[in-house]
């Protein structure tokens, strides 16, 4: 017999670290110095809270620069950093670090938000839990992803592959070890930072059911 699929959970203590920046000079030296876990953070924690939303905006620096800043052309290029792309969190800190280099060099910028604005560094610590839940095949797979809550999905998609640095999502790699290759290429090719959480459940579901 096939080994099951376990589900589990995660939670997130969020903490400050004590960096802050007040222009973008400071959120270049804060975003070279601050651990991957707040990297993660502030690009994916408007995908965890928001999750009956369209993932907007794409993470907390471009929004910072645009609205804070007022620095319209820099924010659009933060936000056009397509996080999908990355499976590693060191990779993904690089690409801003380019961006606001690049920025620097040809603006020398270093104009302050109005005072209280700043912004301020977050990390998290996070707990992964067991649930109850097991699935011994597709069928009770489709099932048990009906009653999962958003916590669990977001583990097995986003934790799994970018900040546990797995290739691949936890439901692919088990649905290639049933055999499942079709269903496995089509669950990695759905890019999760494009639709809701509860949007990414439904489509899983129906992929699941119809090779079941």
């Amino acid at each position: 017999m096939s080994q099951p699929f376990h589900f589990y959970t995660q939670l997130h203590l969020i903490k400050l670290t004590g960096i802050r920046a007040k222009n973008t000079k400071e959120l270049l030296a804060g975003i070279k110095k601050v651990p991957v876990a707040s990297i993660y953070h502030h690009t994916h924690r408007f995908l965890h809270q928001h999750y009956y939303l369209s993932p907007e905006p794409p993470n907390d620096f471009a929004y910072w620069t645009s609205n804070i800043l007022a620095r319209k052309e820099l924010g659009e290029a933060l936000a056009g950093v397509e996080t999908v792309r990355f499976s590693n969190l060191n990779d993904l800190r690089n690409e801003f670090v380019r961006i606001l280099e690049e920025y620097i060099a040809e603006t020398n910028e270093d104009q302050n938000c109005p005072e209280g604005n700043e912004f301020h560094f977050m990390s998290c610590v996070t707990f992964v839990l067991p649930t109850p839940y097991l699935a011994y095949d597709l069928k009770e797979f489709a099932e048990v992803l009906k009653k999962i809550s958003i916590n669990s999905l977001y583990f097995h998609i986003f934790e799994a592959k970018l900040r546990l640095q797995k290739e691949e999502n936890d439901f692919s790699a088990w649905f290639k070890m049933l055999g499942h290759f079709e269903l496995a290429q089509a669950v990695a090719k759905l890019d999760p930072y494009t639709i809701t959480l509860e949007g990414l459940r439904q489509k899983i579901i129906k992929l699941v059911q119809k090779y079941a």
